[in-house]
């Protein structure tokens, strides 16, 4: 049923055209200046019906926007997936670059070089030698076995004058361990040993007043420094 401002507004036009309105029942008719009477809901109705088709469909503006507002660019989806990934890739080299590290850490711990031993001379110390005592010695019987200290390869394995039989360890940094007075050499030149494996035994070769091994220790292959201290650095004390 139509509006009651609509149909006011309908017998207002019919009243100016020289008519009169009346009301009965649900419609209401018009009549016109010549007496003829009109259908007001129905003329109502098809002029509603005639204004829609010449306005077309209806279109919700605030629901077509927030549907492109919704609308996400393919091109940002893929530059933060991409972003994201490059992220997750670095992240997980950082982590591997950790656990190597603490790997290697873990596995290259400096070991002490007999099972059983006593110090019978430091670093450092003057008497018996030419200049200064260059390294540490450890007390053992010959045959003891020697152990690698740490990872490394043999770059030199045989007499040496004062040094005896001695076989050379350089560990991956390029540190030199010197292991001397030896009365056997299980290793040959060029070979990958592991730090607690047996590299040859303890004697009384070069010059020396009893069995032992001397050790030095040697950074970058250049001069001597404290063993002692070298083993405090790496975790252990002899």
């Amino acid at each position: 049923m139509p509006s009651l401002p609509l149909v006011a507004g309908v017998a207002m036009l019919a009243i100016s055209a020289g008519g009169a309105v009346t009301a009965s029942g649900a419609g209401v008719t018009a009549l016109t200046s010549s007496g003829s009477s009109l259908d007001a809901q129905g003329s109502i109705s098809s002029a509603a019906g005639q204004a829609l088709s010449r306005r077309g469909a209806v279109v919700s503006r605030s629901g077509s926007r927030d549907a492109a507002g919704e609308e996400t660019d393919p091109e940002l989806v893929a530059l933060a997936e991409k972003q994201m990934a490059e992220r997750e890739a670095k992240l997980a080299e950082i982590r591997e670059a950790a656990e190597k590290q603490a790997a290697k850490i873990k596995e290259n711990k400096w070991v002490f070089p007999l099972a059983s031993y006593q110090l019978t001379a430091t670093y450092g110390e003057y008497g018996l030698w030419a200049n200064y005592h260059t390294g540490l010695d450890f007390n053992g019987d010959s045959g003891d076995p020697i152990m690698a200290v740490a990872n490394g390869t043999v770059t030199s394995a045989g007499y040496d004058g004062a040094y005896g039989n001695k076989t050379v360890v350089t560990l991956d940094d390029g540190t030199e361990i010197w292991f001397c007075h030896q009365t056997d050499i299980y290793v040959s030149v060029g070979e990958r040993v592991n730090g607690g494996e047996v590299i040859g035994t303890v004697g009384a070769t070069g010059n020396v007043t009893g069995s032992h091994l001397h050790l030095e220790v040697r950074p970058g292959g250049g001069g001597p420094v404290d063993p002692f201290q070298a083993f405090v650095e790496h975790g252990i004390v002899p």
